[in-house]
């Protein structure tokens, strides 16, 4: 549509609008008496020719007239039904007033089911109401039935637009709408999981003092009163571990972590994490719960009419391997052997970006990404990776130098990371020690030294299993979905 078909578009709305005023009739409605969805008013009907009495509500999506009849299909979150317009019915003064209703307008109607001669539900529409007017087009596609089935061409299918313009994209665009219903019911499925085996969910605070609990650059900003800097939250973690301390011995929280890193087809600097942690278990009991999860999640999306098919059939237990066999074999060589300059060496073969800038932990998990991460295609359990990439993991029993960790792959991708905790105050002040060594030597990534985390711990902290698991990333898994963007409802976009 050009800029001047638009205008004009706009124009004829507005008149419209204004007709309507004259009329006196309201273009936006304070509320509607619905008694049906449009799904609920076609299972009313049934298999019957004629059925009840029905108050339906939604957009015009179709409409099309006949002299003195009219015939629309309307929309609400539930589907769609035909609507039936006959001036006989309606009286010559409403029938009038359907000239100044266009696709798009939000309505509510009154009227008796009955059953075309084509076989379609309809309403036999004896009053109408404006509820909401629609001053600017949406961008619906055409339709048309190929080999008797319905196929719809998109009106709006530019990806950018539609990320900045999701209440559009959603209207228009039905399978949309049932991607974002299909993550719901997995989060809800994942919470029905954890309450069923007796953890608790809590809430911890996103704006903190000090960041912690992953390796990654924080959001900052300012709090006035307190005249004190603040950080967005980049993991839930040390937070939900005081919580153990306190004597909640299972707690869980899904909520929003924020880190301030590059943007692509599996990072959204906002994203949804669930995370968990279980006292007096450890990273094998883990892996087992998480196995289970994962099968839960699976079926609730599965159970989704628009995932039925995507939605893969997890059979565990899932395979275990090693991260330094698994990277030693990638490379062909003692990985934690290699000097600082032999992993740089290794990391511009790989093309990783600015090696040169990156500590020594960082460029051995570039290098796992690069050569292992990536060829995980079912989900597969990477297990006991090294202390310096773990400042909050147990040391693994018999082999200090690693630790108790998995992490989760699936598609190429993480999507849980796991531990035995640590819970060793004295360990864990060496760790953040270290961890600041590297800050102080520019790696932003690394955390600093949580006293009040190590107060909460030197108070005695239970042995435990901890979780966390990226929410959007398991739902592109489950559904084959390959872009964040499309499982977040409103993704971090540049202004226009």
């Amino acid at each position: 549509m050009t800029t001047d078909e638009q205008n004009f578009v706009l124009k004829a709305r507005r008149e419209k609008h204004d007709a309507l005023l004259e009329r006196g009739i309201a273009p936006y409605a304070y509320g509607f008496r619905r008694t049906h969805t449009a799904a609920a008013a076609v299972a009313a009907l049934g298999a019957a020719d004629e059925g009840e009495r029905v108050n339906v509500a939604g957009r015009i999506v179709a409409w099309r007239g006949q002299g003195k009849t009219s015939f629309a299909h309307l929309a609400d979150d539930s589907g769609r039904i035909q609507l039936y317009f006959r001036k006989d019915d309606l009286g010559e003064a409403l029938f009038e007033t359907l000239k100044l209703f266009d696709i798009g307008d939000v309505i509510g109607v009154a009227g008796t089911l009955f059953r075309t001669k084509t076989g379609e539900a309809t309403v036999r529409v004896s009053g109408a109401e404006m509820l909401a007017k629609s001053l600017r087009p949406l961008p619906f596609g055409k339709e048309e039935i190929v080999n008797g089935v319905l196929v719809r061409h998109s009106g709006f299918s530019d990806p950018e637009q539609r990320y900045r313009q999701r209440a559009v994209d959603l209207a228009v665009h039905p399978e949309v709408r049932a991607a974002f219903v299909a993550r719901s019911r997995m989060i809800s499925a994942l919470r029905a999981f954890l309450d069923a085996r007796g953890f608790l969910e809590v809430e911890t605070p996103v704006l903190q003092p000090l960041y912690g609990g992953a390796a990654a650059r924080p959001f900052t900003t300012h709090h006035n009163a307190l005249d004190i800097p603040l950080y967005l939250r980049i993991a839930d973690e040390l937070y939900l571990k005081r919580l153990v301390v306190g004597g909640f011995d299972a707690v869980y929280e899904i909520g929003h972590d924020f880190r301030n890193e590059g943007i692509d087809r599996t990072h959204n600097p906002e994203f949804t994490m669930l995370e968990w942690y279980q006292a007096y278990a450890d990273y094998s009991d883990m892996m087992v719960l998480v196995e289970q999860l994962l099968v839960a999640a699976a079926e609730s999306v599965r159970a989704q009419p628009a995932f039925a098919e995507a939605a893969p059939k997890l059979r565990p237990p899932f395979p275990r391997v090693q991260w330094v066999a698994a990277l030693d074999a990638a490379l062909g060589t003692a990985a934690l052997a290699m000097s600082d300059a032999e992993l740089r060496a290794a990391a511009v073969r790989a093309d990783v970006a600015k090696p040169d800038t990156l500590s020594r932990p960082r460029l051995l998990d570039e290098l796992f990404q690069a050569h292992v991460e990536r060829t995980l295609q079912e989900p597969t359990f990477v297990l006991d990776y090294p202390v310096e990439l773990s400042p909050l993991a147990k040391p693994k029993r018999g082999a200090p130098e690693l630790t108790e960790r998995f992490e989760l792959f699936a598609g190429g991708r993480e999507l849980a990371n796991a531990f035995s905790e640590l819970n060793d105050p004295l360990d864990q002040r060496r760790r953040f020690e270290a961890q600041a060594e590297l800050r102080a030597a520019g790696d932003e990534e690394a955390s600093g030294i949580d006293e009040d985390y190590l107060r909460a711990m030197e108070h005695g902290m239970p042995p435990m299993g901890g979780v966390g698991v990226g929410i959007d990333r398991l739902f592109m898994y489950l559904t084959g979905i390959t872009h964040i963007r499309d499982v977040i409802l409103f993704p971090t976009m540049r202004p226009e």
